[in-house]
């Protein structure tokens, strides 16, 4: 006679990888049941499970070595633990949607405030290391997650979405072991017609006790050109991360299958010189706007954040006139072209397992060829984020800059170009695994399987 449990619904899981994994989320099918349930995983203990909104349900597991198929029941039983769980926190930012501890991170998701500096963007603006006791946006400066060109280009106009939209929230999950939100925007209009009136979504997914998160991308359809090459519903997102001048959080970069770059950026350094051109001699009487531009940077473009190189010749930001900035920036284009195609500029291919020493480099940056899953690398402590994105990306721009402490995964080409197709899924993960990032990346790819029924 078997007093144990009632079983609810069998399964069978299967580990693509083979490798173990820890806090891992597993979806299943909704039960019928009024009782309180709960998943147990081979003869392990009894697991708490939560009913999702959108139907369904998940758990948080932690998967032995081996690729199974290993028993999973779920049965009309009390968890025998609560496990893992992700706790709501006080937050730091006045636009925060939420604060969540997940076990390993304190994540900060913001809406952003629409006020058009760095620290004004919706994305990720808070991301605590725990165990490590370090936040990779310690000021709140930045995101990770914001998209970029074709929006975001001197074609455009350059209007930054992160920068100039507050996003509106919906929740579509809020439980103890899984929160997931979509944030909506209308994108700013820009100079180019083709790009008006286009709209996103992302949907952001965080998970208990998991050292990953993940966020899908939607963005209405659209059909431009970008450095005189099409960019049809291929975006650029860039996640961003801060040290403080002097220091880097990553200073390696390595991708999937061996590390195939070329250094430097001319298209930075063309645009730096024509911003020192612009405002050199300027004074508050002659024209008050790029006084305060040029006050704001400390007459030192290169030591400041990125944004700052496009912000001169932004639309919004009314330092020039459209005329003007079509004019420069025909300029600066034509140039630059012509430097980011020198022979000089020669590719470079490296097997070494942390990749490329970014920070050395030329401008401390490098354009990295295609892949679907990358990490960037912090010799010195053995941490690393890795990315696994859906669909390939087509080219890669990483910056580690020491001089401003700001480092960038990028997944544009030169001269802006984006090369990311849109609706897409990014998982990321970040922990002490510079020597296991491809491990990770495979497992990101490749998630749990289930099957209905139970081995007999």
């Amino acid at each position: 006679m078997n007093d144990g449990p009632t079983v609810l619904a069998e399964y069978r899981l299967t580990n693509p990888t083979g490798t173990p994994r820890a806090s891992e989320p597993v979806f299943l099918d909704e039960v019928d049941a009024d009782s309180v349930i709960s998943v147990r995983l081979g003869d392990g203990p009894l697991a708490p499970v939560q009913r999702l909104a959108s139907g369904g349900l998940v758990t948080i597991l932690d998967i032995p070595e081996g690729t199974g198929p290993f028993p999973l029941t779920v049965v009309a039983a009390a968890p025998e633990s609560d496990g893992s769980a992700i706790t709501e926190v006080p937050a730091r930012e006045q636009d925060a949607v939420v604060r969540l501890d997940t076990g390993p991170f304190e994540i900060e998701l913001c809406r952003g405030t629409g006020k058009g500096t760095t620290s004004s963007k919706w994305g990720i603006r808070h991301l605590l290391a725990k165990e490590q006791g370090v936040d990779l946006i310690p000021g709140g400066d930045n995101c990770i997650g914001g998209f970029y060109a074709p929006f975001f280009t001197p074609e455009n106009g350059l209007i930054n979405p992160p920068e100039h939209v507050i996003a509106d929230v919906e929740v579509l999950e809020r439980g103890p072991l899984l929160h997931k939100y979509r944030l909506t925007g209308r994108i700013p209009d820009g100079l180019l017609p083709e790009l008006r009136s286009k709209w996103f979504t992302i949907d952001w997914q965080f998970t208990a006790g998991s050292a990953w998160f993940e966020r899908h991308y939607d963005i209405s359809d659209f059909a431009t050109e970008v450095d005189g090459r099409a960019a049809v519903n291929k975006f650029t997102v860039g996640d961003e991360f801060e040290a403080g001048p002097g220091d880097v959080l990553f200073d390696h970069f390595a991708s999937w299958a061996g590390t195939t770059y070329r250094e430097g950026d001319p298209y930075a350094g063309i645009l730096a010189n024509r911003v020192h051109q612009i405002t050199s001699g300027i004074s508050e009487e002659s024209s008050p706007s790029l006084h305060a531009y040029h006050q704001a940077i400390g007459g030192d473009i290169e030591s400041a954040n990125w944004d700052w190189y496009w912000r001169l010749f932004s639309a919004w930001e009314s330092f020039l006139t459209h005329d003007e900035i079509r004019a420069h920036l025909s300029e600066v284009r034509a140039e630059a072209h012509r430097a980011a195609d020198s022979p000089a500029r020669e590719w470079k291919t490296t097997d070494a397992a942390l990749g490329v020493e970014v920070p050395t480099t030329e401008e401390a940056t490098v354009f990295v060829g295609p892949s679907s899953k990358t990490a960037a690398i912090n010799a010195g402590t053995g941490y690393a984020m890795t990315w696994w994105t859906s669909k390939p990306v087509g080219r890669f721009q990483i910056v580690q800059r020491r001089e401003s402490g700001w480092s960038n995964w990028g997944t544009n080409g030169e001269n802006e170009c984006p090369e990311l197709p849109t609706d897409v899924t990014i998982r990321a993960a970040y922990g002490r695994f510079a020597d296991s990032w491809r491990t990770v990346a495979a497992s990101l790819e490749n998630p749990v399987r289930l099957e209905a029924g139970a081995d007999r």
